[in-house]
């Protein structure tokens, strides 16, 4: 089973991912995670990648068709995959299909002012790496695990939150036509609690 995963950022979608990887067995191939490897290890691919976020620039096509082709190519995708964070658009939905293409698309869909909600109210601790949520703890400075002091990453204020969903709308959601026009695409309401979401994705997988 090949199966991909779409989601605006903020939608809920690592914790899916997570979750259907455990319970299908299925390799969780997550082009973040990949980049991340790369640039942490300091590769020669690493290095370039570094370079190309460092100045602000979207990764091309052609490295990160590289990284997931030569992914996918493993035993351990032999019998499926799910991949996250490719395609994020239809070239690259094309160039997915000419190496393997997938069997479903599963899209989570949020409301966007959800999303924000979610994402504006996140609150990070740099000494455990702990993620926490406003509503959860309230507004408060102090981590609740280790006493550390929280803060709100840069990408998680409400105008850096509105440009990312703007260019997901604009890059990523005309793949709904691309996909469903081929049979292939599966919305789940991503507002629900993260069980629910994930027993409406299981009625699509049976």
């Amino acid at each position: 089973m090949k199966l991909v995963l779409l989601g605006a950022p903020g939608s809920g979608k690592g914790t899916q991912a997570q979750m259907i990887s455990k319970k299908y067995g299925l390799p969780h191939v997550s082009t973040g995670d990949i980049f991340r490897h790369h640039i942490i290890n300091k590769t020669p691919l690493g290095v370039r990648i570094k370079e190309i976020i460092d100045a602000g620039r979207l990764c091309p096509d052609d490295i990160t068709e590289e990284i997931v082709k030569e992914r996918l190519s493993r035993k351990d995708c032999e019998n499926g995959y799910l991949l996250d964070g490719f395609p994020r658009d239809i070239a690259q939905a094309t160039i997915l299909d000419g190496f393997s293409s997938p069997d479903k698309v599963i899209e989570i869909v949020v409301d966007h002012s959800v999303i924000e909600k979610r994402i504006t109210g996140r609150r990070s601790c740099p000494d455990c790496n702990g993620t926490f949520h406003t509503d959860i703890i309230g507004d408060v400075t102090v981590c609740p695990v280790c006493g550390g002091t929280l803060f709100t990453r840069k990408d998680d204020n409400s105008a850096a939150v509105k440009e990312r969903l703007s260019v997901y709308k604009e890059k990523t959601l005309p793949l709904e036509k691309y996909y469903d026009d081929q049979g292939k695409l599966f919305k789940v309401n991503g507002d629900l609690p993260v069980e629910e979401v994930f027993y409406g994705i299981e009625k699509v997988l049976i």
